[in-house]
């Protein structure tokens, strides 16, 4: 396995303060930032991807062995004339492999022989081929990258001319990674119905069980799903963790809730070797959860996917994307996403940040594919007056659009940021992680320690130079929160290394959110961040007060 480390480090960086109207992300001319302080920690990649990697292995008694025409007749003269064993009868190899990138596969091929001249050919099993010589007994490493995931079989052949002799071995194996299917949007969960699980609300300290796996037009077998998950009925604050069946519970939260709110939040969670996932109410209060799902991962050949900066493509506000003016009660738009600002044609889905702001009551917002009637699934939960955001996953409709409805009876305004999109071209595969916690601001231990300040950002680098890394799938929390705003998520042009030497430029300040608070309050979303060029990811307050920042990887996307 490649020895690779996915590396964070740390730098909290100052960015000059521009005019700012709460809830709207404002572009500004770059800035030049000055580095408060920098740290450095590992997260081990392939540790934390290790459920994800896998091993195969071919002994040499399964070598299969051919003589080749002629052999009866110039085997032994000509083996004995270069000096080899005659017949060479102990040729045999033995192929050990393991997947180490989402698309990669490192070949360990141990051949047994008398000394000899040797040829050697591995075909991967893809049309691939690598051809090389020994001189007997040897062991050759090789690593090969598969242009689309899959099941492959790979065979190395070893021909020994002088004995007329040839020896085969196969080895199947299947690459690490997942690609996406967009499915729905459906409703897998509502504990208040009992709709996939027993009607009631789920215990304090208790978990519902979900199955994915073989649920209705869900393959069995499915590495990881989207879901947006949903707590409601609320009596006391708490928070909501999602995990595979299976796997240890992990100590990050995905949701946080407080009395008497209805939070979303979207999950990309790994599914369990039975099927199901599991999400515990860490709360000391009986909750109502819903989920929804959007889409699935295999590790047969899909929709991969491709980071972008954040981009803007509706605000109802400005007119940006929809007619100006407030999405009215119980409407429906649609909106063109293929073809615009770097997202081709021909998507299969798209990752978007969705904001409402300045609704006139409580409701829901719908994201769903252009084409079809809207289900009965809720993308964004509100109430009347909030600024709230969260990610959404959708599949994009034939005529290359997507459709909105705003499921309250009265007025709000929308907005939509398109962080990246899925595709038959795009080769980003998902690779799961054990959840882990890189940065929590009010953790001494934290590699950044300390609120971030207003109008300022932290720079992290996740995965530095780390080639074929495209993009993070993280959950930010905001907390401690004095005052309204708003996070920015986007990559950085600097390497850490910039900063710390002073040779950092201009940074420009986004002008996308990623989430949204108000003053005493705890929000959570998912974002899936660009790896940029260099690894880096700023995190930017938006507000005009600090705010405590915790930063939870659960997987990243790999082209290689």
């Amino acid at each position: 396995m490649r020895n690779r480390r996915l590396v964070m480090s740390a730098a909290a960086i100052v960015a000059a303060g521009i005019g700012f109207i709460p809830a709207t992300a404002q572009a500004a001319d770059p800035v030049k930032p000055a580095t408060h302080g920098v740290a450095a920690s590992g997260v081990d990649l392939d540790k934390a991807a290790a459920s994800s990697f896998k091993k195969f292995s071919s002994p040499a008694d399964r070598s299969v062995r051919k003589s080749l025409p002629g052999a009866q007749n110039k085997a032994a003269a000509t083996a004995q004339a270069e000096g080899a064993v005659a017949g060479n009868p102990d040729l045999a190899m033995v192929l050990n492999a393991g997947s180490d990138t989402a698309h990669g596969l490192a070949l360990s091929t141990e051949i047994i022989s008398a000394p000899a001249s040797l040829s050697i050919t591995i075909e991967w099993g893809d049309g691939k081929k690598d051809t090389t010589t020994a001189g007997g007994s040897t062991t050759l490493e090789n690593r090969h990258t598969y242009a689309e995931l899959g099941e492959y079989t790979v065979k190395v052949t070893v021909t020994d001319t002088a004995n007329q002799v040839e020896v085969v071995n196969t080895l199947p194996i299947q690459t690490a990674g997942s690609d996406f299917t967009p499915y729905g949007p459906t409703r897998l969960l509502d504990t208040r119905s009992g709709i996939g699980a027993t009607k009631g609300k789920v215990p304090a300290r208790g978990t519902a069980r979900l199955k994915v796996g073989g649920n209705g037009g869900i393959p069995n077998g499915v590495t990881a799903v989207v879901l947006n998950v949903t707590v409601t009925n609320a009596t006391q604050a708490g928070h909501v963790t999602v995990f595979g069946s299976g796997h240890d519970q992990p100590t990050t939260s995905n949701v946080n809730f407080e009395a008497g709110q209805t939070v979303p939040n979207l999950v990309i969670v790994p599914v369990g070797k039975d099927g199901y996932v599991e999400l515990f109410n860490g709360g000391w209060e009986s909750i109502d959860l819903l989920a929804d799902v959007t889409g699935y991962f295999t590790r047969s050949a899909s929709s991969g996917y491709t980071s972008m900066t954040p981009a803007r493509f509706v605000d109802s506000r400005t007119g940006l994307g929809t007619a100006k003016g407030q999405v009215a009660g119980q409407a429906v738009f649609s909106t063109q996403i293929s073809g615009l600002q770097g997202v081709p044609q021909g998507v299969s889905a798209v990752a978007l940040n969705v904001t409402v702001t300045n609704p006139k009551e409580t409701g829901h917002l719908t994201v769903f594919p252009s084409g079809q009637s809207a289900p009965s699934t809720s993308s964004l939960n509100f109430t009347a007056g909030q600024t709230i955001a969260n990610s959404v996953i959708v599949p994009v409709g034939a005529d290359g659009k997507i459709s909105l409805r705003n499921g309250a009876w009265a007025g709000a305004d929308v907005i939509v940021d398109v962080v990246g999109y899925y595709s038959l071209a795009s080769n980003g595969s998902y690779m799961p992680l054990e959840p882990g916690r890189m940065l929590d601001t009010r953790d001494p231990e934290s590699p950044i320690y300390g609120a971030l300040p207003a109008r300022q950002y932290y720079a992290l680098e996740i995965s530095g130079d780390e080639p074929g890394i495209a993009g993070y799938v993280l959950n930010t929390t905001v907390t401690n929160t004095q005052g309204a705003g708003f996070l920015s998520v986007a990559p950085d042009v600097n390497r850490i290394d910039d900063y710390n030497n002073g040779t950092a430029v201009p940074v420009a300040r986004p002008g996308a959110s990623s989430l949204n608070w108000t003053a005493g309050k705890t929000v959570p979303n998912l974002v899936q961040a660009s790896a940029g060029s260099v690894g880096v990811v700023d995190f930017w307050n938006q507000g005009w007060e600090p705010t405590d920042l915790i930063v939870d990887i659960f997987g990243y996307y790999e082209t290689k």
